[in-house]
């Protein structure tokens, strides 16, 4: 199967119209459709379901489109690291991360990283630690960013200094909006809004001292702007990371941490055994050096 019938397919699943996808390639309309028409006979499966004006996905031409952006996206990644010079680094770095304060620290490398070399690019994707596992094996991503608890066995890691410290994100004419912290007993018949994330589970079970499912489940979140609106609205109380989400006194919107304290590490990861780029090497030294000098000015700190 050809690259180019992947980019035939991906353009015409994103214009629904066999005449403007074709008017996008370059190619003619019956060109198009013929190579569509002998794609589906390559995979013996129907991918497309065709109307009068607009042409539409089957449910393996929407599994089939997952996989083909996958490809496409791959292959375009190594062509760019490819084909940068060799007296200018260039590339493209990508960096997946979960919602964390550890992206502020990550951006000053990028800052540093753009200044000397303008010519990397770097594409950042969002997303919770288990959809940055799976993109980081499927070779879609350079690094990752991922909030304890995470297996990391399989992979390369630096601890990033940075403390993620949880708590619970509320209305500001919430009763609990009036204590310093929040303890177990404040939340048991609560509704509240939860990580989509599984593994997080576990900790929150700890600290609450019985099985989160248990508790009384509202909502469940993948991004915390979403979940901030359903507290805007009332809907229920969010368990999350602080400094997310502004909480100001003029917001709608108030965060308190858990007591007793419940803190998440953080790690940058990475594919063992990798073939990084020149740009995505670059990357990493930078970064290692970045945290060796705060950890450094952090020991100064404390010796005075």
């Amino acid at each position: 199967m050809e690259l180019r019938l992947l980019r035939y397919f991906i353009a015409l699943a994103n214009y629904q119209n066999i005449s403007e996808a074709a008017k996008q390639l370059h190619i003619s309309q019956p060109t198009l459709s013929r190579q569509l028409s002998d794609l589906e006979k390559e995979l013996d499966t129907p991918l497309f379901l065709r109307g009068n004006r607009k042409i539409s996905l089957t449910d393996e031409g929407l599994f089939f489109l997952t996989k083909a952006k996958e490809i496409v996206d791959l292959a375009d990644k190594m062509m760019a690291n490819f084909n940068s010079s060799a007296e200018m680094i260039s590339g493209k770095i990508y960096i997946g991360s979960g919602e964390s304060e550890a992206m502020a620290f990550i951006a000053k490398t990028v800052k540093k990283i753009s200044e000397k070399h303008p010519e990397i690019q770097f594409h950042l994707h969002s997303g919770n630690s288990e959809a940055i596992l799976e993109k980081l094996d499927a070779g879609l991503l350079d690094f990752g960013i991922v909030i304890d608890p995470v297996d990391k066995k399989n992979y390369d890691y630096i601890s990033l200094p940075i403390t993620d410290t949880w708590g619970v994100l509320m209305h500001k004419d919430s009763p609990l909006a009036d204590q310093s912290v929040i303890v177990p007993e404040n939340l048991i018949e609560l509704p509240l809004i939860l990580s989509q994330q599984s593994i997080i589970y576990n900790g929150l079970s700890g600290w609450f001292g019985e099985n989160v499912n248990n508790l009384k489940i509202r909502c469940t979140y993948n991004l915390l702007y979403n979940a901030a609106k359903m507290v805007e609205a009332k809907v229920g109380y969010a368990l999350c990371l602080d400094k997310l989400i502004a909480s100001y006194d003029d917001s709608h919107l108030r965060f308190r941490p858990l007591h007793p304290p419940l803190t998440a590490n953080l790690y940058l990861i990475w594919k063992k055994y990798p073939t990084f780029s020149k740009a995505a090497t670059m990357f990493l030294n930078q970064l290692k050096t970045d945290i060796e000098r705060k950890f450094y000015n952090q020991v100064s700190h404390l010796r005075k």
